[in-house]
């Protein structure tokens, strides 16, 4: 064996174990990694002499003490992990602007609060949860008007969910544009969701029979708002002041957002203060001019609400470096008609495909995590992933989508299938086409 691969064995185990994964309950995963004890002493056998293990600086003397007061922060030797604007298009004010999730360094479902991606339309407003207020009016038997304090005495709910801004990949339709899979994909979080049911609070107001769409407004310098069919606010859709068991953050919505599973970003209304019922819809600028899907014969496709099936492979992506052995290709799937049921992988081009190793827990509308044991032998390859979800839909090619879709330039709700090729000197690149 060569010493190399001795060590990347090791250090692949090594990994495997502090990302929490299980070798030993799974077969694949056992014959991958049955030889890392073995290679140590293929290591040694070449050559390699035993060490003392030296006592490091930290185990020497105190580390800092506890502050009096402190909201805790990744280490700094984290700091590269952070939420980055786009490579491609740039806005010198940064008003109209969006920032992305680093999706190559999340190691579970769940983004924390400070990565999950922005999208604004005019900044990010200043709002006090004392002066803020929710109005719903329109087709109603009774306006009302609540404070924060009155909603956080409904009943609450708790819901992981994913979302994502429908202009996700809209860089990367016909040629490689970005680097990474935080450029290419990182319009896309997850998080557990805490809210009211809109239900619950239309029951308040009693809804006018004849209401068949709300207007959705936020309180930012753009007033951005939305039209929303009112049978997906009454099925699942939440307004929403937390997320992973805090207060929402400004950059998302603070103090207060509609949350609308399973459908586009753009519906999902930050810093939502009013609810207007109607019975049709407003046909405001994010749904004419913007967030439209150019169709062929010169049409567009209006209220393309849902999110489909989609996967990406996080690892190995875009700018990072593989050496030849073994390693595992991870990434994420999710659906906004439901759970991801399968995911297949490609190492050759989309010849052959195996079936990835689902990570629980599986949940509708959520990110679901990907994994499938692999040796790579140092000739360039191009892989991929393809999601199944649960009512049997199947990520499309970019070819199948650009058959039934009039693709030019910029374009919203990019679910094909993105590959990444790896040269022979192990680089990573997006290899879209």
């Amino acid at each position: 064996m060569d010493p190399n691969d001795g060590r990347r064995l090791v250090d692949a185990a090594r990994r495997e174990l502090q990302l929490g994964g299980s070798i030993t309950h799974d077969p694949a995963r056992r014959k991958l990694f049955s030889g890392a004890v073995a290679a140590v002493g293929a290591v040694a056998a070449g050559g390699a002499t035993a060490q003392a293990l030296e006592v490091p600086a930290s185990n020497r003397g105190p580390g800092r003490p506890i502050p009096e007061d402190e909201y805790g922060q990744p280490s700094r030797y984290e700091a590269h992990v952070k939420r980055r604007r786009t490579d491609v298009l740039k806005n010198r004010q940064n008003f109209s602007d969006w920032s992305m999730t680093p999706l190559q360094h999340q190691l579970g479902i769940v983004t924390p609060n400070g990565l999950i991606y922005e999208r604004h339309h005019n900044g990010v407003p200043d709002i006090s949860p004392d002066e803020h207020r929710l109005a719903i009016h329109g087709m109603v038997k009774q306006p009302v008007v609540f404070t924060m304090a009155d909603l956080m005495r409904f009943p609450s709910v708790s819901r992981f969910y994913f979302m994502e801004c429908s202009g996700n990949g809209l860089t990367d339709w016909l040629k490689p544009a970005s680097k990474t899979v935080q450029q290419t994909h990182g319009l896309l979080s997850c998080a557990q969701w805490t809210g009211v049911p809109v239900s619950t609070l239309l029951d308040e107001a009693g809804v006018d029979p004849r209401a068949s769409w709300a207007l959705a407004e936020g309180a930012d310098g753009s007033a951005h708002a939305r039209s929303i069919p009112m049978k997906k606010l009454l099925d699942d859709a939440l307004v929403v002041y937390a997320s992973n068991s805090e207060m929402l953050r400004p950059e998302n919505g603070y103090p207060l957002r509609l949350f609308i599973p399973g459908w586009e970003g753009n519906v999902c209304i930050k810093w939502l203060r009013r609810l207007k019922l109607g019975d049709q819809p407003w046909h405001l600028r994010s749904e004419t001019a913007r967030y439209t899907d150019p169709m062929p014969g010169g049409k567009w496709r209006q209220f393309s609400f849902d999110m489909e099936a989609k996967s990406v492979i996080t690892s190995p992506s875009g700018g990072m470096n593989v050496t030849r052995g073994p390693l595992e290709i991870q990434g994420f799937a999710w659906s906004g008609n439901g759970s991801i049921r399968a995911v297949d992988v490609t190492t050759d081009g989309g010849r052959t495909w195996q079936e990835a190793r689902l990570e629980g827990p599986v949940m509708d509308k959520c990110l679901t995590r990907f994994r499938l044991p692999w040796r790579w032998d140092g000739a360039p390859v191009s892989i991929a992933s393809r999601a199944l979800d649960s009512t049997g839909y199947v990520q499309p090619t970019v070819a199948d989508i650009q058959k039934v879709r009039a693709i030019t330039g910029f374009v919203q709700h990019h679910n094909g299938i993105f590959p990444w090729d790896i040269s022979e000197s192990g680089e990573v690149r997006n290899a879209i086409a």
